[in-house]
């Protein structure tokens, strides 16, 4: 019944200026409700009320809140469009409450785990390939580099006369890139690594097709190393992203770790403060789950 809505919504969010992952999440999510909407026979846009809107987030498939959270996001999006058109008189999807989600506590790999899957990187780093993903685990373990603005360096955006890079980061879309300082041990390494790329490419980190390395390949590189080196945690990107918040903020704090994170706002910094063992036993006194004084 919504389906023809639906793909004109997705089609004014894609000229919109939505982001593409902001257009899966709506696709998907309001596919779903169509889908729910279907089960209860209902065949026109002005038979949907209030709680038949409550109904679907709250419990279609036994969702979880990031779910339900997702699914208000939606629905929210969608019904604002409805009344653009003047299909709808009111957007009744505004009344429906975000879900509390409480954060969780961001795992991090210790001093031994990191030094581990340091070493395996290292030594596999004998060809060009192996220099390649030892640098990657270095900007993600070293200076808490997101995927996306790796596999987005260019040669030129690397300065190792001055030891800084120039990068994209989230928050930074469409503005000037912003300038780190890079550790003489990835100079060195990046040094190498650039002399045996061709002078023409101008991706830093390059495929075997020799096309711009991808995020995706960037996160299946963690494929069984975790199980070769005995660490029980799943290893993914943002794993090495938290040991760098660890390091940064014992040695530098809050300030200088929301700067290397690009971080908007030191609100999601604040986030790791657990990490540093100094102020610790503070947010486990402040922690939702925690009921007795340390």
């Amino acid at each position: 019944m919504l389906q023809h809505n639906i793909t004109n919504f997705l089609e004014y969010c894609n000229n919109s200026d939505f982001s593409k992952r902001s257009i899966e999440t709506l696709s998907f999510r309001l596919n779903e409700f169509n889908r729910f909407i279907q089960s209860l026979s209902i065949f026109t846009i002005t038979q949907i009320d209030y709680q038949h809107l409550v109904q679907f987030v709250a419990d279609y498939g036994k969702p979880s809140p990031s779910v339900k959270k997702a699914r208000v996001w939606s629905l929210h999006q969608l019904f604002h469009y409805l009344k653009l058109q003047q299909l709808i008189q009111k957007n009744i999807a505004l009344e429906l409450p975000y879900p509390k989600i409480e954060k969780k506590i961001a795992q991090f790999l210790t001093d031994d785990e990191f030094l581990r899957i340091l070493d395996y990187f290292t030594q596999q780093a004998t060809d060009i390939k192996g220099l390649r993903n030892l640098v990657m685990i270095l900007l993600m373990g070293l200076l808490g580099f997101r995927t996306a603005a790796i596999v987005a360096i260019n040669i030129s955006d690397i300065d190792l006369a001055e030891s800084r890079l120039w990068i994209h980061e989230k928050g930074y879309h469409r503005k000037n890139k912003k300038v780190i300082p890079l550790p003489q041990v990835l100079c060195q390494l990046l040094a190498e690594y650039i002399k045996q790329l061709d002078a023409k490419q101008e991706p830093l980190f390059i495929s075997k097709r020799n096309k711009r390395y991808s995020s995706r390949s960037l996160q299946n590189l963690f494929r069984n190393v975790a199980d070769q080196l005995g660490i029980e945690k799943k290893l993914h990107p943002h794993l090495f992203r938290h040991t760098a918040a660890t390091q940064i903020n014992k040695i530098a704090g809050l300030q200088i770790t929301q700067f290397v994170l690009g971080h908007q706002s030191i609100k999601h910094t604040d986030h790791y403060a657990h990490l540093n063992p100094d102020i610790y036993a503070v947010h486990m006194k402040n922690h939702p789950y925690m009921t007795f004084e340390l």
